[in-house]
């Protein structure tokens, strides 16, 4: 497996083991069969034992096909929608333990999986999945053309250290959280702001420590109304920790 090196928006680099191309097919052939069996259970449970085929014959073709497509929406939009909610995973994912990040580090946004979503009909519907294939067989990040376009990357999750011993934070059991708005962050990004704190701490740079506050506002809509940055963000990962613990 390729490593894959992430440059924040803060200039710390963080490594990740990019998805290999078999745990990548692995996920797609398990996303399949979900559609399979959508498939199936729609066609013979509806169209058969409810008989709305014999019912859409009196129709016309245009209204046939606009009933077929509103049954059969859900696996157009299948990864679309599960990345979306999922935080950049699907069932698939979910199962093989891989996940869709950008590159800069930070959770994909719906753009970003809606970019991927769309080239998914070069990559995989045209050529039967075989210029995605290539796409990631060449590419030193295993991306395929949709991730490139979209800035994104698929990450393995088997990491030996899992993601929450890097951003777990002691706070006590009579502990107050501040901002309940930090359950916006994910994982990622907990452990992105953990990192640049740290490095930042360690080399008094406040410019990034500075950055990091507007990073944050931006992203949950907290406002730093602290005064010290860093007691600000020292508060938000506690927080986040608080808040993730006890849901």
């Amino acid at each position: 497996m390729s490593q894959l090196s992430i440059n924040t928006t803060q200039n710390v680099v963080i490594n990740f083991t990019a998805a290999s191309v078999g745990e990548r097919i692995g996920a797609y052939m398990l996303d399949f069969l979900v559609k399979a069996a959508y498939f199936i259970i729609v066609y013979y449970v509806f169209f058969s034992f409810f008989e709305i085929d014999r019912w859409l014959y009196q129709l016309d073709n245009w209204s046939q096909m606009a009933v077929y497509m509103v049954f059969f929406l859900p696996i157009a939009f299948y990864s679309l929608v599960q990345e979306s909610l999922l935080e950049g995973q699907t069932l698939g994912k979910k199962l093989v333990k891989i996940k869709v990040v950008k590159i800069d580090g930070y959770q994909a946004s719906f753009g970003d999986y809606l970019i991927r979503w769309l080239f998914r009909l070069i990559d995989i519907s045209l050529g039967s999945g075989i210029i995605g294939l290539i796409a990631m067989v060449v590419n030193s990040k295993t991306q395929r053309l949709g991730d490139m376009s979209a800035g994104t990357a698929v990450i393995t999750l088997k990491n030996k250290v899992t993601i929450n011993s890097t951003i777990l934070e002691e706070i006590g059991q009579e502990y107050q959280p501040k901002y309940p708005l930090v359950i916006k962050l994910s994982d990622n990004d907990a452990r992105i702001i953990k990192e640049t704190f740290h490095n930042a701490m360690k080399s008094n740079d406040y410019v990034i420590l500075n950055k990091l506050t507007t990073k944050i506002e931006q992203v949950t809509g907290i406002k730093n109304d602290m005064g010290s940055t860093k007691e600000f963000i020292q508060t938000v990962l506690k927080d986040y920790n608080y808040y993730t613990q006890n849901m």
